[in-house]
């Protein structure tokens, strides 16, 4: 398939692509909800450790259990990981997983030879229905600079140190176009079920920060979903 124009290779030579269209509008409104949030909770109408426990689920559970869903699919099924080379945006509908901040999707594959990086340079563009909320970490100023420019140390940060001979390609999401990483398989998961691959995939190794989970052994009991 052919680039999409928001690649930045590892050395950061290319500039952030401009951002246009919601772009501009998303800090406000992120001040705006935080406006009311505390509004709310100071006259008692919301409890704050259940806003902390909703937007947990949603970032840490139901989100990227779609995304691994789809990962889980393209390692167990050629077909179905051609279909999402192709036309992401269908091939993931067809799971069920669509709608708002997910119409145009694009996805990219890990290999031995290139590994993929998302960031959203200006705000915190980000694929809700396959990998829910974004995490605080990929909305801070810190990570959408350095992901483009030092790639290599902003995975090392969160501990993934690649080959020397493993390009880093990074990937600037907009409000038109989000990226969902797929991850390599991992070796030894032959035979593993759908449901089984995809408790090995998480939401780190779909941003590309993170890799998919090794294979458990045979004695282990099933491995943790995405985190």
């Amino acid at each position: 398939m052919s680039a999409p124009h928001h690649a930045h290779d590892a050395h950061g030579a290319d500039a952030p692509h401009p951002h246009t269209h919601e772009h501009s509008h998303l800090d406000e409104m992120d001040l705006r909800v935080r406006a009311l949030e505390t509004l709310l909770v100071e006259k008692g109408y919301v409890d704050p450790a259940a806003i902390e426990r909703l937007i947990e689920t949603y970032e840490v559970q139901v989100g990227p259990h779609n995304g691994a869903r789809v990962v889980a699919r393209a390692w167990a099924d050629a077909d179905f990981r051609d279909w999402l080379a192709r036309d992401a945006t269908t091939a993931i509908s067809s799971l069920g997983y669509s709608g708002r901040q997910g119409e145009h999707m694009v996805a990219v594959f890990n290999t031995p030879q290139q590994h993929h990086l998302v960031v959203c340079t200006l705000c915190s563009c980000y694929p809700w229905p396959v990998l829910g909320l974004p995490p605080a970490w990929y909305k801070s100023a810190a990570y959408r600079s350095r992901a483009v420019a030092a790639p290599r140390a902003v995975l090392a940060d969160f501990g993934l140190t690649l080959p020397a001979g493993t390009a880093v390609q990074v990937w600037d999401s907009t409000a038109e176009v989000r990226y969902l990483v797929v991850p390599m398989r991992p070796a030894g998961t032959e035979g593993f079920s759908e449901e089984q691959l995809a408790a090995l995939v998480t939401r780190d190794a779909m941003i590309g920060t993170g890799l998919a989970l090794p294979a458990p052994p045979a004695s282990a009991s099933a491995p943790a979903g995405p985190t």
